[in-house]
């Protein structure tokens, strides 16, 4: 897909079109770790991830992470869903008109703050990491 100049907000495609680029500049060590994790967009959060992460508004969650970071698994583990990360596409475009980034930044940075949990970092390890950058 030819991705267009941003002027009017990007459907659903477009969104993991910008993911899939971002997933491509990853190195190559770190993308055969994230292989089978799915990368989905939803319009907005549902209210019952909101209430389980204490976040009010759905368009303050941008990003999700919904799996069994790499280090937390055992050869025992039982099979499991696939991991997913979600990009919230609402709350991503609301972000975009707010501070005028460039959207595919906007999505690189929240899909690879998502890859990084998958990794196992915490959010205040994230945090850490994006101020030093």
């Amino acid at each position: 897909m030819t991705l267009r100049p941003f002027t009017t907000p990007p459907d659903s495609a477009e969104i993991i079109a910008l993911a899939d680029r971002a997933l491509a500049a990853l190195p190559a060590a770190l993308r055969q770790h994230i292989s089978d994790v799915a990368i989905l967009v939803e319009e907005l959060a549902e209210d019952e991830i909101l209430d389980e992460m204490g976040i009010e508004s759905p368009y303050d969650l941008q990003g999700l992470y919904h799996g069994t970071p790499l280090g937390a698994r055992s050869v025992g583990d039982v099979a499991r869903m696939p991991d997913r990360i979600y990009l919230y596409r609402q709350a991503i475009l609301l972000e975009w008109v707010e501070l005028g980034e460039d959207l595919y930044r906007l999505v690189r940075n929240v899909l690879w703050h998502e890859i990084a949990h998958h990794f196992g970092f915490s959010d205040a390890e994230i945090e850490a990491l994006e101020r030093e950058d």
